[in-house]
Parts: structure tokens; sequence; C-alpha cells
């Protein structure tokens, strides 16, 4: 049997594998292009955003401060408060804001005729002999026979006040009003005198 001649002897040359391969290869991995293309390569060259210096490298990372808008509680704060109705002057909150609630708040107790007044003047109370005199408000109903007076002798919501009423010919002594409250407001005057008067069995529903 004849012996087989190999390509060396018959001088072929044989395909080399890696010449079939090589250009799919590099093809994959180095595509040629003539557009710059991104790669996912690391590279040791590239800057940390948040360590570089804006002013040397354009890719740095601004400042949270000078990408954020300033808190809304910032705004806010710059809005003026505006004042409530007890930080009004005295006489004018009594005379604007106290009679008329105090007539509603009345009225809705079944009280047809109330008649309210605010004055300067000395204390009705039996047995008193000062002659100074007190801002106070002023309340009559049923032609004048049930009467009651808030008393302000420091001329302020916020300082001291007194409560006196009468029945007819028949007058009360001088007493403390709203002395356990921290801040009188408008509500709470309103409600105090309501319900020391409910208390007095004066309104409607009693």
């Amino acid at each position: 049997m004849a012996d087989e001649t190999n390509h060396n002897q018959a001088g072929e040359v044989a395909p080399s594998t890696v010449d079939k391969q090589a250009p799919s290869v590099a093809e994959e991995n180095a595509p040629s292009t003539s557009e710059p293309v991104a790669t996912d390569l690391p590279t040791a060259n590239t800057p940390d955003p948040k360590a570089a210096n804006p002013k040397v490298n354009p890719n740095a990372a601004k400042p949270a401060a000078a990408t954020e808008d300033k808190p809304a509680a910032a705004k806010a704060a710059k809005k003026e408060k505006a004042p409530s109705v007890e930080d009004k002057p005295f006489q004018q909150f009594i005379e604007q804001d106290y009679l008329p609630a105090l007539q509603k708040a009345i009225a809705e107790e079944g009280v047809k005729d109330l008649q309210l007044s605010f004055a300067k003047q000395k204390l009705p109370i039996a047995g008193f002999s000062s002659n100074e005199e007190y801002w106070q408000v002023i309340g009559s109903w049923q032609s004048g026979q049930r009467q009651f007076n808030v008393y302000f002798p420091d001329e302020d919501i916020q300082g001291k006040k007194g409560f006196s009423c009468n029945e007819g010919k028949k007058t009360s002594t001088l007493e403390s009003f709203l002395i356990d409250e921290r801040k009188t407001t408008l509500d709470l005057l309103v409600f105090g005198l309501v319900r020391r008067l409910n208390s007095q069995k004066w309104l409607g529903r009693n």
C-alpha cells in the first residue's frame, strides 16, 4: 500500500485557521469606523467628578446648592404673618369685633332684645365707693331687668378682667373673669360670657 503524501511533501501549504479567524475576531472587538465609539474599558485617566475642580474639569459635578432651588420654608419665611384681631388696639377690638360677635352669640341663645354698649365709667357695684372709671362692656335686655358688665381695668384683653350682673335692683359682687386662661382670644371672650350667663339661668334655654 502506497504511503500517503502529506501537504508538505506535495508542496502544498495547509490553510491557516488563524488567518481565517483573525479578521472576524479583530472586527468584532475592534470595529473599524470613522466615528468615535465609547467603550466599556476602564481608564485611569478619568477624574472623579465629585473630587475634580469645576474650574479645571468641565465634567466636575456642580455643588448641590447651585442646582437646587431654595427651600420652600425660606420663601415662606419672607411672607409676613397676618396680624390677628386680638392684636388690634383695645378699643378698636372691642367695638369692631367683640361687640358684634357677642351680639350674635347671645341672640342665638334666644335673647332677642339685647342692648350692648362700651363705655368708661364707675363700677356699678353696691358698697364700692371708688371714683375711678373703667372700660366695660354693658349688656341688658328685658327692658333693663337683666344686666351684665364685663370690666377691663387694664384696658387690655390680656390683662385683668371682671364680671358683675344684676337682675332688677339687686346687684351682684364683682368677680374675676377668665383668670385661668393663658391667652385671651375673641372666641374665648364670647364663649366665657355666654357660659357665665347660662349658669345664671338668664338665657333662653333655661
